[in-house]
């Protein structure tokens, strides 16, 4: 036995699928990064040497202006993707920034 409201139960889910995706906002009150996202290692030649705390890294993901600053330990396993907008951080056994590349 059907009834008509199992039929309109069941094409809601389907018209809900066909409306348009929320708009999303933009987060706020976060850490603003200078430039255009795209790395710039030479303006964070400084750190090379630095001890590799949360506020040395913070400075170097802003100041390098890359969208993403990616630590590198020691023997650690990366991909080699090129990505404009990060900033590699090689590190050694102390961790202590020894190089700094694009990409």
């Amino acid at each position: 036995m059907f009834r008509p409201w199992m039929g309109i139960a069941a094409v809601l889910p389907l018209l809900a699928a066909c409306a348009p995706p929320a708009r999303l906002q933009p987060a706020s009150g976060g850490p603003t990064v200078q430039g255009d996202g795209r790395c710039n290692v030479e303006a964070v030649a400084w750190a090379v040497g630095q001890e590799a705390t949360q506020a040395t890294m913070s400075r170097v993901w802003k100041e390098s202006g890359a969208g993403v600053v990616r630590p590198i330990a020691p023997g650690q396993a990366v991909t080699r993707d090129l990505r404009l907008d990060r900033l590699n951080v090689f590190l050694d056994g102390s961790n202590h920034i020894v190089r700094t590349t694009c990409g």
